[in-house]
């Protein structure tokens, strides 16, 4: 039976459809969400440390929800995970994460907590729900996500001129910018901060390097 463990670019924890495939490109976590049958509760996250990992790092094994553990949360892809307001792991992921935290200036020096203190205060609101904000096109950078006011259950990966619609399998083809659409940016402004600055988040092959033309 599938589990409770996949995250969309709107912070959301969700279970898979039955047969879906692989879990996506890399894995983290929030913390322990779970009982000791492996079900989440109420509460999406137990530490402001959202982090991305890698899905293997110096042959470690787990079993998947143990009892007092973290629980671990997939991901499409890092794109993904930053939309959701994830960062580098400083652990599996060390040369990331100091790649990372240069593309952070205003931190340089400061504690981890610091910078997870910043990500938790622009990724959800007192009422633990996502922070969306509206926005232009022009300035965006390649990575980011956005959704539209008229539709704003669906989640777009901006690559260039095109939008690339999610899903926990992978991209859609992609689509033109709707003209004169509101924006909703769902990725928090510090990790757009982090692309601009030339932190180049990875993005799975389904997207804009397997892509066409844009329809």
């Amino acid at each position: 039976m599938p589990r409770q463990n996949r995250v969309t670019p709107f912070g959301a924890i969700v279970t898979p459809p039955a047969g879906s495939p692989a879990r996506g490109d890399c894995f983290g976590n929030r913390g322990c969400l779970h009982d000791a049958q492996g079900r989440l509760g109420n509460r999406r996250w137990r530490s402001r440390a959202w982090i991305i990992c890698r899905l293997a790092f110096k042959g470690r094994r787990r079993s998947l929800m143990m009892p007092g553990r973290y629980t671990e949360l997939f991901f499409l892809d890092e794109a993904t995970a930053f939309a959701a307001g994830h960062r580098p792991c400083g652990e599996c992921r060390w040369h990331d994460y100091q790649h990372f935290r240069a593309c952070w200036p205003a931190l340089a020096g400061r504690p981890v907590a610091e910078l997870d203190r910043v990500l938790q205060g622009e990724r959800i609101d007192r009422e633990g729900r996502q922070i969306r904000r509206r926005a232009i096109r022009d300035g965006l950078p390649d990575g980011s996500f956005v959704a539209f006011e008229a539709a704003p259950d669906i989640a777009y990966l901006k690559h260039g001129d095109a939008l690339f619609p999610w899903s926990l399998d992978g991209y859609g083809a992609p689509i033109a910018w709707p003209t004169g659409a509101p924006i909703l940016v769902l990725t928090p402004p510090s990790l757009l901060a982090v692309i601009e600055r030339g932190y180049r988040v990875a993005i799975h092959a389904s997207g804009p390097a397997a892509a066409g033309s844009v329809d």
